[in-house]
C-alpha cells in the first residue's frame, strides 16, 4: 500500500440507529461509554436527553434518533453514548450521541464513498458526507458539523453549563456542616 493510498483512506466508527448503519469520522470521536445515568434538564428540546457526568464535567447527551425524526432511543444493554467533539462558532463542544449499538472502526478508501443520495435516505442528506459501500451493505457517513445548527449546539452547551452549576451547588451544599 502506497502512502497515497493511506492518505486516501479514512477511519470511521460505525454505529446503528434502528436498522440503519451510520459512520462518524474517528477524528471527532473522543470516547465511547456504556449506557449511563442521564440527568434530565428541564425545558430542553426533546432530542437533548440531558447530561452525563464525565470526569466531573457535564456533557449534554443528544438522542440522534429523535434528531433524525425516528422514535426515541429505547435503552438496552447495547445502547452506547459516543462522546464526540463538534465545532461551533469558532469553538469546540463535547456532546454525547446516543447510539443503539456501536459496531466497529472501519477503513474506507475514498473511491468506496459515493455522494449522498438525493432521496430515499433515513436522514436529511445535508447531514451526510456520503454513502459508503461496505460489502453488501451501505453505511451513511455523517458530517457531524452539519447535523446541528449553532443554535442547537448553543442550547446543548447551556444544558451542560446548567448542570455544571447545579453540580457546584450540590458540592457546596454537601460541604456545609
Amino acid at each position: 500500500m502506497s502512502s497515497a493510498d493511506i492518505m486516501a483512506m479514512h477511519q470511521y466508527l460505525t454505529f446503528t440507529l434502528g436498522d440503519e448503519l451510520f459512520a462518524l469520522d474517528i477524528g471527532w470521536v473522543k470516547e465511547i461509554l456504556d449506557n449511563t445515568n442521564i440527568t434530565r434538564i428541564p425545558r430542553m428540546p426533546d432530542f437533548i436527553r440531558g447530561v452525563i457526568n464525565v470526569r466531573e464535567k457535564a456533557i449534554p447527551v443528544i438522542d440522534l434518533r429523535l434528531k433524525f425524526g425516528m422514535s426515541g432511543t429505547v435503552f438496552t444493554t447495547n445502547t452506547c453514548i459516543i462522546i464526540a467533539e463538534v465545532r461551533t462558532e469558532g469553538d469546540f463542544i463535547l456532546i454525547g450521541l446516543l447510539a443503539d449499538s456501536v459496531q466497529e472502526v472501519l477503513e474506507l478508501e475514498q473511491d468506496r464513498i459515493d455522494p449522498p443520495p438525493r432521496m430515499g435516505s433515513a436522514v436529511d442528506t445535508r447531514f451526510l458526507i456520503g454513502l459508503g459501500k461496505l460489502n453488501e451493505r451501505f453505511v451513511l457517513i455523517l458530517d457531524i458539523g452539519r447535523v446541528f445548527s449553532n443554535e442547537e449546539l448553543s442550547t446543548a452547551r447551556n444544558a451542560g453549563g446548567m448542570a455544571t452549576e447545579n453540580m457546584e451547588t450540590v458540592v457546596s451544599a454537601s460541604a456545609c456542616p
